[in-house]
């Protein structure tokens, strides 16, 4: 249960001038997300790493699936921030939902680099203990990471959860920012830099608390549905429905849930302003819901809550429907003023 909303005063940091951030990809995931993030533009990763973006502090990046460095001189950097260097402030962005290492006799689930004192791996969820005490800012990169996802569905054998729920929905960081969950399976390119670039100006005092809802995603991306921002929306208003894939009509007869869940996909697309998944035929599943997937299956049936919705528009629709066809006629005709007039 979400006990209380993070605090979103307009709080000020002392400015940072150079940061790192660690990207954990060790969770139970796909490594989905940090492939999504190569494809953001706006901005693009490049941007960030190459210092085009004024004002903001120098990044170093270590993400697993794009360092050049590996092994032992990869993990390095997981081991100094582990033990609290303040020379070199975090952001920890964690991909993966997180599994709970306690509920077997013995292995483990999930892990990232070897103990150099046992020889034993180190568990995912070890390394967020060691982690998090230390970190700037943490960040949910996904789903998975944010809510448990996929892998949480009812009755999986890990036990796994979202980073909420393994360090708590009112935890903060050591400089007093909740955990920013940034949905999405994958997460959609641009939501997850504009995050991280907003995090990063706060690091450089010139933002105040990020807004957060209660389900600790960002307020400007998350405050409006699909369904808002979908392009098949006016269809929805004249109840024109389809019940067959590859029509350019309303999809929430096909499953689409785009009418309750809170997402920007239908206007930002997916890479460059392209795609959204019902702007291009896909269903809207619910993916940066937190009770996604379970509350949402079977997902190619109709949502139960649009039944009585899209019976209701249906009268509405073909009326107002019928009139702007009225309309359009007249409109579609030149005033008789304008013709050629007989001598």
């Amino acid at each position: 249960m979400i006990e209380s909303s993070p605090p979103t005063g307009e709080m000020h940091f002392e400015p940072i001038a150079e940061i790192d951030i660690l990207w954990i990809t060790a969770g139970l995931g796909c490594d989905g997300d940090t492939i999504a993030m190569t494809a953001a533009t706006n901005p693009s990763i490049e941007d960030l790493l190459s210092g085009t973006i004024p004002w903001i502090p120098k990044v170093h990046l270590y993400n697993p699936v794009l360092s050049y460095l590996v092994g032992d001189e990869f993990v390095a950097h997981f081991d100094r921030a582990a033990k609290g260097d303040p020379e070199r402030p975090f952001i920890l962005v964690v991909e993966g939902s997180i599994p709970n290492e306690r509920n077997k006799e013995g292995g483990y689930w999930a892990s990232f680099g070897t103990d150099t004192a046992s020889g034993q791996p180190i568990t995912t969820s070890e390394w967020l203990t060691r982690l998090a005490p230390h970190a700037w800012a943490i960040v949910a990169a996904g789903t998975c990471a944010a809510y448990g996802g996929i892998h949480a569905m009812e009755g999986n054998p890990t036990g796994c959860m979202g980073l909420p729920d393994f360090l708590g929905w009112n935890w903060k960081s050591m400089s007093g920012i909740p955990i920013v969950c940034v949905p999405g399976c994958p997460v959609q390119p641009d939501n997850f830099m504009e995050i991280i670039l907003y995090l990063l100006n706060m690091a450089a005092g010139r933002a105040p608390m990020i807004p957060l809802d209660e389900a600790l995603r960002p307020t400007w991306l998350f405050g409006a549905t699909v369904h808002e921002g979908c392009d098949r929306g006016g269809y929805y208003e004249q109840a024109d429905f389809t019940e067959t894939h590859g029509k350019p009509e309303c999809i929430v007869k096909l499953g689409c849930w785009g009418p309750v869940v809170q997402c920007n996909v239908g206007k930002r697309g997916w890479m460059g302003g392209v795609g959204g998944c019902p702007n291009v035929g896909g269903v809207c599943i619910g993916c940066t819901m937190p009770s996604f997937p379970d509350k949402f299956m079977p997902f190619m049936n109709q949502p139960p809550g649009s039944l009585l919705s899209s019976h209701a528009v249906e009268t509405y629709g073909k009326t107002i429907r019928a009139l702007r066809r009225f309309t359009q006629d007249s409109l579609n005709k030149e005033p008789v003023w304008r013709r050629k007039q007989q001598s």
